[in-house]
């Protein structure tokens, strides 16, 4: 497994991933109208990947795997949720840092991939003065940030989709050591 940074040329096999994760490992987690609003909410950032705080896991030179973090304020939400986005830098020693938009093709899951991520993530937010990270999970994420050292914040439900529908999200927060 190898870590590195995304590319802006990564960013279409990073969509495909994104859709496919979305599709696929939020089934028992979420009613298939969730899963299908869910994709007002997540998706690609590619300020993230401009940033240079956003990482590709490779398994036997395929990309299995995305997601980092950010020094911006946006929480949550790809390029398309503009009421989300907030681009103000974080100040590391008032703020959490941001892990976001974490995604395992799904014959890759629990392999490593998101711990993998997470480790490189936590890792440069403390380079950069961060003593703690935020993010919010997914139902079906929230296990492995528990597992990861996570606690619970807040349970929220996302704004509804065109269709009305609400996608159940949770807030978590790490303190790094």
């Amino acid at each position: 497994m190898q870590v590195r940074l995304a590319e802006l040329e990564d960013l279409p096999a990073l969509a495909a991933i994104m859709d496919a994760a979305i599709a696929e490992l939020q089934r028992g987690f979420l009613t298939p109208a969730e899963i299908e609003a869910s994709r007002a909410v997540m998706g690609l950032d590619t300020q993230l990947v401009r940033d240079r705080t956003y990482f590709a896991v490779e398994i036997e030179s395929e990309i299995a795997g995305c997601g980092g973090w950010s020094r911006r304020a946006t929480l949550y939400g790809g390029d398309h949720s503009g009421a989300l986005r907030n681009d103000a830098l974080l100040d590391p020693k008032r703020e959490p840092a941001r892990v976001r938009a974490m995604y395992t093709r799904p014959e890759f899951a629990r392999r490593g991939v998101g711990r993998a991520i997470l480790d490189a993530s936590e890792a440069a937010a403390r380079a950069e003065g961060f003593t703690r990270v935020e993010l919010m999970a997914t139902l079906s994420g929230e296990p492995l940030y528990k597992a990861c050292g996570y606690r619970e914040v807040e349970r929220v439900l996302a704004a509804p989709s065109p269709e009305g529908v609400r996608v159940p999200l949770v807030r978590m927060v790490k303190t790094l050591v």
